[in-house]
Formats: C-alpha cells, sequence, structure tokens
C-alpha cells in the first residue's frame, strides 16, 4: 500500500491536470511558452504517474486492468478477472 499523502498528491495532480487542460492547450498553440513557464508544474500532465486502482502501488502497473502486477496476479489467480487464465503447455 502507498503511502496516503502519496496517493492525495496524485489526486491532487490529477485535479490540477484537469482545471488547467484547455488553458495549456491554449497557450501551446498560441506559442506562449513564457506564460505557459509560469503555470503551476503540478499542471502538467507528465507528472502524473499511473498507479494501482486497489493500493496505490506506483511500479509494475498493468495497463490493460488498471492495477499493479502483484494484485493483478491475484486476482487472476482467484479467478476474479474475467478471460484470464494461467498459462500451461
Amino acid at each position: 500500500m502507498a503511502k496516503k499523502s502519496v496517493e492525495a498528491r496524485q489526486r491532487k495532480r490529477e485535479a490540477m491536470v484537469a482545471k488547467f487542460e484547455e488553458k495549456r492547450k491554449a497557450l501551446k498553440e498560441a506559442g506562449e511558452w513564457a506564460l505557459l513557464d509560469k503555470l503551476p508544474k503540478n499542471t502538467s500532465k507528465v507528472r502524473l504517474r499511473n498507479r494501482c486502482a486497489l493500493t496505490g502501488r506506483g511500479r509494475g502497473y498493468v495497463r490493460l486492468f488498471g492495477v499493479s502486477r502483484i494484485k493483478f496476479r491475484d486476482l487472476a489467480s482467484d479467478g476474479k478477472i474475467p478471460g484470464v487464465t494461467k498459462a500451461s503447455w
């Protein structure tokens, strides 16, 4: 489990990215790099990190399912992810 402060920081960044998305897009199209530089750094989309929806883990993220590799394996072993089976040949 990720620390609550890390998860809160991520949610704050997501909110700021959503809030400033249109403004950043307009400034980029206009080529106003000086004004773009004055916006808060957390409004940039590249500062977001993919995190597991269940644990908040930032590494080993399986994008298709939105969970970390560890939780993916647990859920798949328990049969809670439809269509996913352990490989055997």
